[in-house]
């Protein structure tokens, strides 16, 4: 499975698994059943609607259409990188610089999403994607983002060892004094906020996690939470002995 390191602004590395080509397909064909779904009960509304030579009939028209024309732009907005299909295959949008995807970011792929996917039925997001290896469409390209599994594959990041480079800097030795558990509790945090369903329940873990390591640790960051937990773990490793 093809992973990419996402260095965030303060230079902590995680690694993602990106979603496969697959998942992708598995996730837009459940976006356009939900779409067919929609547009069957749009056209059964508006027909048993006597509203055609009226005054309201285009208005009445466009709002019934719109949703399902701006499907992808608005989920992917409000369900923060996320479609309803996606969020069956468990992966989702995100800037591969770290930063959470701007509405700007959105609406580049979505502008794109024609030539990508509409106009060549998939066949140019496809051949992108094998070929620029970051799992990046021309939309993706364009907005900066990827698109990633939420669900990570079982493997060495799930013990409390991690993998570092040689030249790599601890940013708290402060965490050369927690302990195995600890760290361990940091591993099931990182995990599980990716894997839950309520993205904000995820962010809540990550957050009180956070800050109980803070206190037991006597520092104060700015990091994001999950940035600071990746942090601590690779600081740990570093100085109980990394692989």
């Amino acid at each position: 499975m093809q992973t990419i390191r996402i260095t965030t602004t303060q230079n902590v590395e995680i690694e993602y698994d990106l979603a496969s080509i697959g998942d992708r397909i598995l996730a837009a064909l459940i976006d356009y059943a939900i779409l067919i779904g929609y547009a069957i009960g749009a056209i059964l509304l508006f027909s048993a609607l006597p509203l055609q030579g009226r005054p309201g009939f285009v208005a009445v028209l466009v709002s019934l259409y719109a949703p399902a024309f701006f499907y992808d732009l608005l989920c992917e907005i409000f369900m923060d990188g996320q479609s309803f299909g996606k969020k069956q295959m468990k992966i989702k949008v995100m800037k591969i610089d770290g930063t959470p995807p701007s509405w700007g970011s959105y609406l580049l792929r979505w502008l794109l999403r024609s030539i990508d996917i509409s106009l060549t039925s998939g066949g140019v997001a496809i051949l992108t994607i094998l070929i620029n290896g970051r799992g990046q469409r021309l939309g993706d390209l364009a907005a900066g983002t990827t698109v990633i599994k939420l669900k990570q594959a079982v493997g060495l990041r799930d013990t409390i060892l991690t993998k570092i480079t040689p030249d790599y800097k601890p940013l708290f030795p402060q965490a050369a004094n927690l302990n195995d558990q600890d760290l361990a509790i940091v591993k099931e945090v990182l995990a599980a906020s990716l894997e839950v369903q309520e993205i904000e329940v995820g962010n809540d873990l990550e957050r009180r996690t956070k800050q109980a390591l803070q206190e037991k640790m006597g520092v104060q960051s700015e990091m994001p939470p999950r940035a600071f937990l990746t942090a601590v773990l690779h600081d740990y490793n570093y100085f109980k002995g990394s692989l």
